[in-house]
């Protein structure tokens, strides 16, 4: 009968290195893959990497592979939402955090621009009467009659 110690199991240093389980290829695969489903016919995709399986190391990985890209948007709604474009055109990084900064989901956009930064249309349906309002008080001008 052997025992637990002539099993080689390695628990890692906790040094935080970035291990490669291969998790992170086949995502990049997929993603592009969206990429020309995307140039091809406009077809987005969103990868739920929460529900991907990764070993230790493998979301590290595939950020790290990804790179950040120039632009970056915080939404505070219900807690912190963060959208940040990677390096690769067109791929975005979408962090879904509660009140208490836990993750709720972690997504990847491969999109001209993420859902979640598109002005929804019933706010456009209250712009004009938003600006309006603020013009109001402004000498010399007239609110044009709709």
């Amino acid at each position: 009968m052997t025992g637990l110690e002539d099993f080689p199991i390695d628990l890692g240093s906790g040094g935080g290195s970035c291990v490669d389980h291969g998790n992170a290829l086949p995502i990049l695969f997929e993603i592009r893959h969206a990429l020309q489903r995307l140039i091809a016919n406009g077809e987005s995709t969103t990868i739920d990497l929460s529900s991907i399986p990764f070993g230790p190391g493998d979301e590290d990985r595939l950020i790290g592979l990804l790179g950040v890209g120039e632009v970056e948007a915080t939404i505070d709604a219900l807690g912190a939402t963060r959208v940040r474009e990677t390096a690769i055109p067109g791929v975005w990084l979408v962090d879904h955090r509660n009140r208490d900064a836990e993750r709720l989901a972690l997504q990847l956009e491969v999109t001209t621009i993420p859902e979640l930064l598109r002005t929804q249309e019933q706010d456009l349906a209250i712009a004009v009467a938003t600006l309006d309002t603020r013009l109001g008080p402004v000498q010399g001008l007239t609110r044009p009659q709709s």
